[in-house]
């Protein structure tokens, strides 16, 4: 395995960048003929005059989700760049507000809630209350769907950095629960719909960010629709997915802690105002927090909170 060559131009990294152990095409775990594909593939968006996100961890993501195919890379790395310009993405982020959330979480609630055993932030959705319908008469699909893209950017900074801080290793993936509770036949409609827009999103432009995924509360035959569907999907894949029906609290508390675990999942956490308000987690953490990088480019970040020993500190001396 080759050491992880990084870019003077284009690796600013404040946060452990190898991974947890030996996997195939990770940081720290690379062939000599992998690291060559980082550089020719920089190179080729460079010729088409890319020159953000070409850092050594983004590029191999993009590899990893093209199996290191430098030509197929190279194509979806650029959609992903027309795709952020078009919805002018960049833009948004530093400001982006979305007031309708408490009303459409009556429908749909999707948000992160603390880590999982191996550090990596939770996100739990609950598709069964879906209307679109009447939740496109709060909001429309494209706020929908931009406050998607939100939160992923959101994960890729400042949550999983801060993640990566606190377990001392790279972590890079999500731990999802997707809730499938009241989802009858009748709503399968609606919800594939979203899903199926939100699946473009997530599997085009932000690759390689599912770590495990749990579908809890699987309907009764659902299993039978998985054993045809999982044979279309990549068997990489196929292992991070566990179908789970209505008894899937113990499974879930093999992955996550109880006190991180919202209680109605099977958990203990009761936050104050709801866990699905709360966004608690390690990027909320003073010890292992730092304001994200397109927050600082944009002159919208806060000032850094000290951690805990320096405010305490502080407090002494002022004393």
């Amino acid at each position: 395995m080759a050491p992880l060559e990084l870019s003077e131009k284009y690796d600013d990294y404040d946060f452990p960048i190898e991974a947890p152990e030996a996997q195939d095409g990770h940081p720290g775990f690379l062939t000599p003929e992998q690291q060559a594909k980082v550089h020719q593939l920089r190179m080729m968006l460079e010729a088409e005059g890319l020159t953000e996100r070409l850092d050594t961890v983004t590029l191999l993501r993009f590899l990893r989700a093209r199996k290191f195919d430098v030509e197929l890379s190279k194509q979806m790395f650029i959609e992903t760049e027309k795709w952020r310009k078009e919805t002018k993405l960049d833009e948004i982020l530093p400001t982006w507000d979305y007031p309708e959330k408490a009303e459409i979480s009556k429908y749909y609630k999707q948000f992160y809630h603390n880590i999982d055993k191996d550090g990596r932030p939770v996100y739990i959705e609950t598709l069964g209350g879906i209307d679109l319908t009447a939740m496109y008469k709060i909001t429309s699909a494209e706020r929908m769907l931009t406050n998607l893209a939100v939160e992923y950017e959101r994960v890729s900074d400042p949550r999983l950095p801060a993640c990566s801080r606190k377990a001392g290793h790279l972590l890079e993936t999500c731990c999802t629960i997707m809730d499938l509770k009241g989802v009858t036949l009748t709503k399968v409609p609606q919800v594939y719909s979203y899903v199926r827009q939100a699946s473009v999103i997530s599997q085009n432009y932000y690759p390689e960010r599912l770590g495990k995924l749990y579908l809890i509360n699987a309907p009764w035959g659902f299993s039978t629709v998985w054993g045809v569907v999982k044979g279309w999907l990549d068997p990489v894949t196929v292992k991070k997915i566990n179908i789970l029906g209505s008894s899937y609290q113990s499974e879930l508390l093999k992955q996550i802690p109880a006190e991180n675990l919202p209680k109605e999942f099977g958990g203990t956490c009761e936050c104050q105002g709801g866990c699905e308000n709360s966004d608690t987690g390690p990027w909320h953490d003073p010890q292992w927090a730092k304001p994200a990088k397109w927050e600082l480019k944009a002159g919208s970040a806060p000032a850094p909170a000290a951690p805990a020993e320096e405010a305490t500190e502080a407090a002494t001396a002022a004393a």
